[in-house]
């Protein structure tokens, strides 16, 4: 049953775990975060297993508890991901990784990592304003069947709190972090808007042979190699001396006018007047290169035109893939639940509603412990839910059959070629989870796990049983 192949891959990230019992309480998490119907934090999973009262406060201790190694759990998860999933999307033989930012509204007082933020969206239904949690994701683009996902391999909060007033790392320096963490041994393409284009992901990313897919700023130029002096004192210069000259060259046609427009970035080799030219970014009020000696490559994306003027670095201009992160965002949010805790920290100073980030370098050492055990435990609760998430993916890869044939419910349109989605899934899981604690083999020590933490008082237990 589908049961089944979900242990199956679960026993998989096994090692992260030094003892029996911590593994087993990862996989009720997991199970609990696949299962449930309402999003209320840790309550939820009680109630859509059917433990007992107890099992609530040995939920809070596992979060919160040092025994399951975060790193070791995200390799292990990007590991499995790149190794059980049949349909690991690559591009020139390269793996597509995407990332973004999320703002998580948060009105808890007594959150460490909470502060004012600005939500930079054009629907109406978002305020401009939010207290919360701002983090930053990667995931890897896969496919199953027809669809496209952005498989979630990390993320974690990246401001709200700084421990020392000597640490002047950005969002971009920690996004080039979290990259690196996920230890992935192959070059991929990393995808992200243009709020990434900048100088500190390009040189992050080439260090390790990887190449960054965005789009360009509005301030940036497209330059091309001369021999021409710049008019501006502080001319760029590669690093092989070489002098930049703005590309005016077809700014005229593509404006539509007899005046020269802001100069653009054209397809690589297509110019055919000058064949092979390679361009780079420059940004800022001089010409200056976004990252020294590095060819850019440019074309126009025909399927989307408000984004008329993606780049991608290095020798592959023809690369854009359709990214789906934000979908991915939105099954974590309404189905997961991956950013539904509600963990207070008692002894934290209570935040202000003008908050902004909390400098922690003249706490004491204790408080600057405790605020990092709390946010260690909220990146547990989000790993944990983006693993959940990426089980359900892989699932309906690699058995969308046997996932229909759970699912027992009824939808109103099923697509022919298109894959199950987390949802559709989520609830096949759902509805077959009382026949896997009936029938499971004895090996399955998952099963034994929960016989012996049923509430029988409870309508969910007693289904369960």
């Amino acid at each position: 049953m589908l049961w089944n192949y979900w242990w199956n891959l679960v026993c998989d990230i096994r090692s992260v775990c030094a003892q029996t019992r911590t593994f087993l309480w990862m996989a009720l998490c997991l199970a609990g975060m696949a299962t449930r119907k309402e999003l209320l934090g840790v309550t939820s999973i009680v109630r859509a297993l059917g433990l007992e009262p107890a099992c609530y406060d040995r939920l809070l201790d596992f979060f919160h508890s040092p025994a399951l190694d975060l790193r070791k759990l995200t390799c292990a998860w990007c590991a499995l991901v790149f190794r059980a999933h049949p349909g690991i999307l690559r591009v020139n033989g390269r793996p597509v990784l995407a990332g973004d930012g999320i703002k998580v509204a948060k009105a808890g007082r007594k959150m460490p990592g909470v502060k004012k933020l600005h939500q930079q969206s054009e629907s109406n239904t978002k305020p401009e304003y939010i207290f919360g949690h701002s983090c930053q994701t990667v995931a890897v683009l896969t496919q199953a069947l027809s669809s496209v996902f952005a498989l979630p391999l990390a993320c974690r909060i990246h401001e709200g709190t700084v421990f020392s007033n000597r640490d002047h790392r950005t969002l971009l320096d920690k996004m080039i972090l979290l990259i690196d963490s996920l230890r992935i041994q192959e070059p991929f393409y990393f995808v992200a808007d243009a709020y990434y284009a900048t100088g500190n992901i390009v040189r992050g990313l080439l260090a390790h042979g990887n190449h960054l897919v965005t789009q360009r700023k509005k301030q940036q130029r497209g330059l091309l190699p001369g021999n021409a002096p710049t008019p501006a004192p502080s001319a760029a210069q590669g690093q092989t001396g070489k002098v930049w000259q703005e590309d005016q060259s077809r700014s005229a046609a593509e404006g539509g006018g007899s005046t020269p427009a802001q100069p653009r970035l054209w397809r690589e080799g297509c110019d055919p007047e000058v064949p092979g030219r390679r361009f780079i970014v420059a940004s800022g009020r001089y010409p200056r290169p976004l990252c020294r000696g590095t060819p850019y490559s440019a074309r126009r994306h025909p399927a989307d035109v408000y984004r008329p003027h993606p780049l991608a670095t290095g020798h592959h201009p023809n690369l854009w893939p359709a990214i789906q992160i934000e979908v991915s965002f939105k099954q974590a949010l309404r189905v997961i639940g991956a950013y539904a805790y509600h963990f207070w920290m008692a002894a934290m100073t209570p935040l202000r509603r003008v908050s902004g980030n909390q400098h922690l370098h003249r706490k004491s050492a204790d408080y600057r412990n405790a605020v990092r055990r709390k946010i260690a435990a909220y990146h547990r609760h989000i790993q944990l839910g983006l693993i959940a998430q990426g089980l359900l993916q892989i699932l309906s890869a690699i058995q969308p059959n046997l996932v229909w044939q759970s699912f027992g419910s009824w939808i109103r349109t099923v697509r022919p070629g298109l894959a199950p989605s987390e949802q559709v899934v989520a609830i096949a899981l759902r509805h077959t989870f009382p026949e896997f604690l009936a029938t499971a083999a004895k090996t399955v020590i998952l099963v034994k796990f929960l016989r012996e933490r049923p509430d029988l008082s409870r309508t969910e237990a007693s289904l369960a049983a």
